[in-house]
């Protein structure tokens, strides 16, 4: 059996002793986090070693950041979309065994038409075109993260409301899928799950005691995984801590 996670934790700083917790309860194989939100300098790599964890991970201040945590060490470590001139720290790769497991931070994209919509719509396709080559080396691939993308209506709580909008609109949408048909299956809809199921809600409007959220952080198996997968939940519980970060994780089980 092996368990993989994701996890935004919008600022592993403040949620430091959080993911050191939610670790030691759920005791993953390997946790993906994203906008860690710190420069490598201050990563903390001793306390994560120090309940078992190796890390990889590649940051900047105040904003992105992503890194693997794994009982394992990782080897072929890529840290940026090859061919992809871009600043901000958003991928981390690593293969363990003869599994590739790569986190991913996707831009927000802050509103339709605006030049962080249209860095979007860039940054998706250059994904793509590296992980059709990433697929050909491994059969065995797990891409994790926050994806800020809701692939249905029936992943937003209000698809009216969300209609057209960052997040929910066609060309995003596009792209979502474009992913799947390279080899990909959406590890969360390969099981009966409940209605409503979501991995962010706005720390406003209370969102999140309302349920007024959006799935928009995945767990995307290659083919040869995806057979194994046996289970793949969220857990809504972490939301619930004080000071918690707006997304909640989310662990795939495989029979391996």
């Amino acid at each position: 059996m092996m368990k993989l996670a994701t996890w935004n934790v919008n600022s592993l700083k403040v949620r430091l002793p959080q993911v050191i917790d939610w670790l030691e309860a759920n005791q993953p194989d390997m946790l993906c986090l994203q906008e860690t939100k710190l420069p490598d300098d201050n990563f903390p790599q001793n306390e994560i070693e120090a309940i078992g964890y190796q890390s990889v991970f590649i940051g900047q201040k105040t904003y992105n950041g992503v890194a693997i945590l794994s009982k394992q060490k990782g080897s072929d470590i890529v840290t940026a979309i090859p061919g992809f001139d871009d600043e901000q720290k958003r991928v981390i790769a690593a293969t363990y065994g003869d599994m590739r497991v790569i986190s991913i931070y996707v831009p927000n994209g802050d509103v339709v038409e605006s030049e962080k919509y249209g860095y979007k719509l860039r940054w998706l396709p250059a994904l793509n075109r590296w992980l059709q080559q990433e697929l050909k080396a491994y059969t065995k691939l797990a891409l994790l993260g926050d994806f800020n993308i809701a692939p249905e209506d029936r992943d937003v709580y209000d698809p009216k409301v969300w209609e057209g909008k960052v997040l929910c609109s066609q060309p995003e949408r596009t792209a979502f899928n474009e992913l799947l048909n390279l080899g990909f299956a959406d590890s969360f809809r390969l099981f009966e799950q409940p209605g409503k199921s979501y991995t962010w809600w706005d720390y406003r409007m209370m969102a999140f005691r309302l349920n007024r959220g959006l799935r928009i952080d995945h767990i995307l198996l290659s083919h040869e995984l995806a057979r194994s997968c046996m289970a793949c939940a969220i857990d809504k519980a972490a939301r619930k801590r004080e000071r918690p970060s707006d997304h909640a994780p989310i662990m795939v089980e495989l029979s391996m």
